[in-house]
């Protein structure tokens, strides 16, 4: 059975001080959880702070992005070796903001989530529609597209991925997704990858929704068959 993960991504936020204080009340509020696993993915800048007020924690530690090249004249950029030094288990790739934002196209993600998997880094594989794809009845496809590019020439058999479906039209758009919505799209997702992979594979990956989760609707998510989260 798949264990339910929640990770948080934090963005461009929080300064040392506000990590610092933020994971230091948020831990006795989780520490009796044993059920889910929780990754935390703060900026750059405040891996090593949140790593240390982790220290002893249930909680794991993930980054927002990763370069693709081992080492080099890449300035600005952190190779997934260096997040793996800076104790990270998990790294966000192929997030919507960095699709749509920043340009990143299927091809930078597929050798983002190599280099990732090569590292030993558990990928958080974003996908999702915008609300014109979706109008346009082109979710599936175009979710389809993007596992299929994203993923290509890529094993797990020995690797772990967790997929995180964000529908980009119920983000701030004031357009809610449903339990449904949810459910709908990642059983088609794990649908998918067992024909990309094997069902053995598909059963194993979790999955996570993430668009407008708040306190007062997680549990409806998290109810649905083959919704393995959120963030």
């Amino acid at each position: 059975m798949r264990k339910k993960m929640l990770a948080a991504n934090w963005k461009m936020n929080k300064t040392l001080a506000e990590s610092e204080a933020f994971v230091r009340e948020f831990i006795p509020r989780v520490a009796d959880l044993d059920d889910v696993e929780i990754v935390i993915c703060p900026p750059f800048t405040a891996l090593q702070t949140v790593k240390n007020g982790l220290r002893g924690s249930n909680i794991k530690l993930g980054a927002q992005n990763v370069f693709w090249e081992e080492k080099g004249a890449y300035t600005g950029e952190v190779s997934a070796a260096m997040l793996v030094d800076s104790g990270c288990s998990h790294v966000i790739i192929g997030h919507s903001e960095r699709r749509q934002i920043l340009g990143e196209t299927d091809a930078v993600i597929n050798w983002k989530l190599k280099a990732a998997l090569e590292a030993g880094l558990i990928p958080i594989l974003c996908v999702g529609e915008t609300l014109q794809e979706r109008e346009n009845n082109l979710a599936l496809e175009l979710v389809k597209d993007q596992l299929t590019r994203d993923l290509k020439d890529i094993s797990l058999n020995n690797a772990s991925l967790v997929i995180a479906y964000e529908p980009v039209w119920a983000i701030g758009t004031g357009v809610n997704a449903s339990p449904d919505d949810a459910q709908e799209m990642i059983a088609f997702i794990r649908g998918y990858l067992s024909k990309l992979f094997n069902k053995e594979t598909a059963d194993k990956v979790r999955i996570l929704y993430g668009g407008s989760v708040k306190e007062e609707n997680i549990d409806q998510f998290m109810a649905e068959e083959d919704v393995d989260g959120a963030w």
